[in-house]
């Protein structure tokens, strides 16, 4: 089945009872049993529910995976597979990531004795000199939140299968559509739904897909004991917004290509971070394993205070000052004092996030308005 027609049709299935193309909202908490312990598949939201059932399957698909289960958050989702870690393991992250991750694993985890140890992941040759007996697991962000660095992802499944560790890849900015951990030998992708699949700004959710089913298993176990469970509406949501995902995206990269040279060629911007260049530290590395570049992009000004950045953020029309990403709609974002405040200030610029970096989340919107938009801001 081509790309296209699996997003429309996977997990679609017509309603056994009414024929609706649409997956029904099962708006229930729990489910009639014909005796004690016989029924139809389904005892009790929490562990199962019709729509979200629809929705693993078709995330499943999209990420050429066997299995998929949904979570109440992107966080959520990392969360579960943390879960599979016992005290005394120890974890593997780029230094370059989510501002969200980082506070759970130092703030949430570290407290339960798993250790994290973060390192450049753009060379692999960092991670395997990082590996120890204790190593579980390997938690790589590509493209990375806000830098937009590029790791090799087969290169790092090779280490993750010599150490016996899994690897874990964060997919949310670039997508099933233009990436595909599981084919490169990821053992676990994680999305936050919320952005890409979702598409349209309206839900909170998280995903994580897989082949192997023993752990599959151990998350579903997690996930159904946890609790951290999407409602039946966020679902339907999400299976609405894949259906539209390969449309959107090719417009989400089409714009960011417009926008990311026009920021280069701009002369009050300084640099911009942006895979698609051709002298990117790991351009080679992104084509190879993407199909796009995307439409995330960083970018600081020549002008970089922190006052001057605050300026602009402020000064757009079309771009909304707003956290998330992944929406149709244009959004502009501060990490230091937004997505990333969590991550100590040190830590911050020692990776190159700097105080005055901006981030944007470029939408489908004409890519000229956007572009103008840009200009009366910068100035």
């Amino acid at each position: 089945m081509k790309e296209a027609t699996k997003y429309i049709h996977a997990g679609a299935h017509p309603d056994p009872s009414t024929g609706a193309i649409m997956t029904p909202i099962y708006q229930t908490s729990t489910f009639v049993q014909e005796a004690p312990g016989s029924n139809k598949g389904f005892e009790y939201a929490r562990s199962q529910n019709p729509t979200r059932f629809a929705l693993e399957e078709a995330l499943a698909i999209i990420e050429n995976g066997k299995y998929g289960l949904a979570f109440g958050s992107g966080v959520a989702a990392t969360d579960g597979v943390i879960k599979l870690l016992q005290p005394g393991d120890e974890v593997i992250a780029g230094s370059d990531m989510y501002g969200g991750t980082y506070r759970l694993f130092s703030k949430v985890f570290e407290k339960f004795g798993i250790k994290f140890i973060y390192v450049d992941t753009t060379n692999p040759a960092n991670i395997k000199a990082a590996v120890t007996r204790n190593t579980k697991l390997i938690w790589l962000e590509t493209p990375t939140n806000p830098l937009m660095n590029i790791t090799d992802i087969a290169a790092v499944a090779v280490i993750a299968k010599e150490a016996k560790a899994l690897l874990c890849v964060d997919n949310t900015f670039a997508s099933p559509y233009l990436q595909k951990p599981l084919d490169l030998g990821a053992d676990i992708v994680m999305h936050s739904v919320t952005k890409y699949l979702g598409g349209h700004s309206d839900v909170i959710q998280g995903a994580l897909v897989m082949n192997d089913k023993e752990l599959r298993d151990q998350l579903y176990f997690i996930q159904k004991s946890c609790g951290a469970v999407p409602g039946p509406m966020d679902c339907f949501l999400v299976l609405r917004g894949i259906k539209t995902l390969h449309v959107r995206m090719q417009r989400h990269c089409e714009n960011g290509a417009a926008i990311a040279k026009w920021l280069r060629n701009h002369p009050k911007v300084n640099k911009v971070y942006w895979p698609g260049f051709e002298d990117h530290p790991n351009h080679a590395i992104a084509k190879k394993q993407m199909k796009d570049f995307g439409g995330m992009i960083s970018f600081e000004l020549k002008d970089d205070s922190v006052e001057n950045a605050k300026r602009v953020l402020s000064s757009t029309k079309i771009f909304s000052l707003a956290e998330s990403l992944g929406g149709v709609e244009s959004l502009i974002n501060h990490p230091a004092s937004m997505t990333h405040a969590s991550i100590p200030r040190e830590e911050r610029i020692k990776n190159g996030l700097t105080d005055s970096l901006i981030r944007l989340s470029v939408g489908i919107e004409d890519a000229e308005d956007l572009i103008a938009d840009l200009q009366q801001a910068i100035g």
